[in-house]
């Protein structure tokens, strides 16, 4: 079971592979993917990585953790579960579906 990391404070020119790249001097990647903006094409200035391994992955967050990547100091820590976000899509009372409120 491989450990997923949270890597914040990315600047926006980093890329998966380089992400990838830099995480594999601590052991072997799972995945590495940066988190895009789906309006803009431009990256968030964050992603996730998963290790093969818990102690690659502790490994990994005790070496980058604060160091200086791309003009910028990295926050890496274990990834927290995502959270369910309630609704699919639809926003405020009584979601009319654009009909103006009249029934």
């Amino acid at each position: 079971m491989g450990k997923k990391l949270y890597v914040g404070n990315l600047g926006y020119n980093v890329t998966d592979a380089d992400l990838s790249q830099l995480f594999s001097q601590h052991g072997t990647i799972e995945s590495a993917v940066v988190i895009m903006d789906k309006m803009t094409g431009r990256s968030k200035g964050f992603g996730f990585v998963e290790m093969s391994s818990d102690q690659e992955a502790q490994a990994a967050i005790a070496a980058l953790n604060g160091k200086e990547y791309d003009g910028r100091a990295l926050t890496v820590n274990e990834a927290k579960p995502r959270e369910e976000r309630p609704g699919g899509g639809r926003r405020g009372g009584y979601g009319g579906g654009g009909r103006g409120g009249r029934y």
